[in-house]
């Protein structure tokens, strides 16, 4: 509200006519509360208003933003880490093997020195996955989801955790049980997104999907834009490239 704007508001009784003291009275208590409610707002206009709220969202979204990179590089840290352990504990594991291989005795004698056996672990876990891992090359389908499940409870966090949960989900993929093993496949990409075997899930989750039939092409085609995007040099992304144009 400006300066002209409250004394055309005084002045337009006067030019319409017939103006009365209690008129008069009425239009400078209106100009005086304007006034006030100017005051109030400090004096900005509604576009000094907008434009104060335009510079704080920007703000936030630039720190937004900042945060967003931050979390990306920790996820990205992460995800080495993971990795690098998991190489870690495959190698030592395929070392205690070798050595109770050549030397059953000596090495079952090592087994038990350092860190409380350890490789003794690392050798019983390897031991337990081969053998629920046999179950599925030799077809025995519901043999091979026990085992594989049995394996899984037991060694939660075995460095074959991932290997073990995308071999059962084939293994419901093989009885015809798609739906199960769709839920199985997408498990093992939220649960291990950095493991050898996620690209390899998410593409069979689309293959799975497709069985189930056209009405799930769009849900399948999702599956593999996602294995393109997230897995890009994965073996997987050639044939999933394949399969969306097949869609």
């Amino acid at each position: 509200m400006n300066r002209g704007y409250a004394l055309l508001v005084l002045a337009l009784p006067l030019l319409t006519g017939c103006v009365t003291v209690a008129d008069f009275r009425k239009v400078e208590r209106d100009v005086i509360d304007l006034r006030r409610n100017l005051a109030r707002s400090g004096g900005e206009t509604p576009h000094e208003r907008l434009a104060e709220l335009a510079a704080r969202v920007d703000a936030l979204e630039q720190e937004t933003e900042l945060l967003r990179g931050q979390l990306e590089v920790a996820d990205h840290r992460v995800g080495e880490a993971l990795r690098e352990a998991r190489a870690a504990r495959q190698e030592g594991a395929t070392e205690a093997v070798e050595s109770s291989a050549t030397d059953p005795g000596g090495g079952a004698e090592r087994a038990g020195e350092g860190a409380g056996g350890g490789n003794a672990m690392l050798s019983e876990e390897l031991a337990a996955y081969k053998a629920a891992r046999s179950k599925w090359s030799r077809s025995d389908w519901e043999a091979c989801v026990d085992r594989l499940g049995e394996f899984l409870q037991t060694y939660p966090s075995s460095v074959y955790a991932d290997d073990a949960a995308y071999w059962r989900a084939d293994c419901y993929f093989q009885q015809g049980n798609y739906k199960k093993a769709i839920l199985r496949f997408d498990d093992v990409v939220a649960r291990y997104p950095n493991g050898n075997k996620a690209a390899d899930a998410l593409y069979r989750e689309g293959e799975a999907l497709l069985r189930l039939g056209p009405a799930y092409n769009t849900a399948a085609r999702k599956a593999f834009e996602r294995v393109l995007a997230e897995y890009p040099d994965s073996d997987r992304a050639a044939e999933a490239s394949q399969q969306l144009e097949l869609l």
